[in-house]
């Protein structure tokens, strides 16, 4: 792995990169609602990267992805593509990815939102999904490896019965979209050649997807995009991008509502 070392200069670049990205995900709040089209929270969020924050948004025309935020809708674990056609109905499950550049530094997020009035195993796995998130980012710290993070998520989301995806993980970020090291949400994909471990100074994301159901995942071949669970059942996503400091972390992308926000 070609892991980079960003310097302290480099770090606060990214973290106004960072901001930016989490404050596309509180100013989208507003217009989550039953009736609108996912193609509107994409053109929102795309007015709002690049009129406001005069900044980029960093999915669109990336490997030829048509819009700037990825929608993924209940069983959709990652990637999907903004549509005039979807249209978000009460009780719905929505994740929003915002990946936005700054002065060619990225910030890379993303969160799940109720969409009216949700089933309470809905809400269940959306908030079993984000403690995965958090209780990997209290481990990260200088010496800490890629298997323990892999290892903790796993195991809260498979105690609450839940399975984790493989095929789709976080990576290393910086002026690259996605940079090395991949970072798995399982432990056991890693063995002593490649599990990394952490120093100061690497930035990544961490970004559990946990299925209601199953593990294994489909990719829709004709757009190339949409991952679906294949058992059709819900998933939940939770992403922040972080840097490791000299003693633990700071989480580029919290939001102010978060318990390691820093203001």
């Amino acid at each position: 792995m070609n892991v980079s070392i960003k310097s302290p200069q480099d770090i606060a670049a990214m973290r106004v990169a960072g901001r930016l990205a989490a404050e596309v995900l509180e100013m989208i709040a507003e217009h989550v609602r039953p009736g609108i089209s996912t193609a509107e929270l994409d053109r929102i969020c795309h007015d709002y990267i690049v009129n406001v924050q005069q900044a980029i948004p960093a999915p669109l025309n990336y490997n030829g992805f048509p819009k700037s935020i990825c929608t993924s809708v209940n069983e959709v674990i990652c990637h999907g593509i903004p549509s005039d056609k979807k249209i978000l109905k009460d009780g719905d499950l929505l994740n929003i990815d915002v990946t936005v550049i700054k002065d060619g530094w990225h910030g890379d997020t993303n969160r799940m939102f109720y969409v009216g009035d949700v089933a309470d195993h809905a809400k269940r796995l959306c908030v079993v999904t984000q403690e995965c998130l958090y209780q990997a980012i209290e481990l990260v710290k200088p010496g800490c490896r890629l298997s323990d993070i892999g290892k903790v998520i796993a195991k809260h989301a498979r105690s609450n019965h839940y399975s984790v995806v493989e095929e789709y993980c976080g990576h290393g970020i910086g002026q690259g979209f996605h940079e090395d090291p991949q970072v798995l949400h399982y432990g056991e994909g890693y063995n002593r050649g490649n599990d990394l471990v952490l120093a100061e100074g690497m930035t990544f994301t961490i970004e559990p997807m946990i299925n209601a159901g199953k593990k294994q995942t489909k990719l829709n071949v004709k757009d190339g995009w949409t991952v679906t669970t294949r058992d059709r059942r819900l998933s939940a996503q939770w992403e922040h991008t972080m840097a490791v400091t000299a003693d633990g972390v700071e989480v580029l992308t919290a939001r102010p509502d978060e318990p390691f926000y820093k203001g």
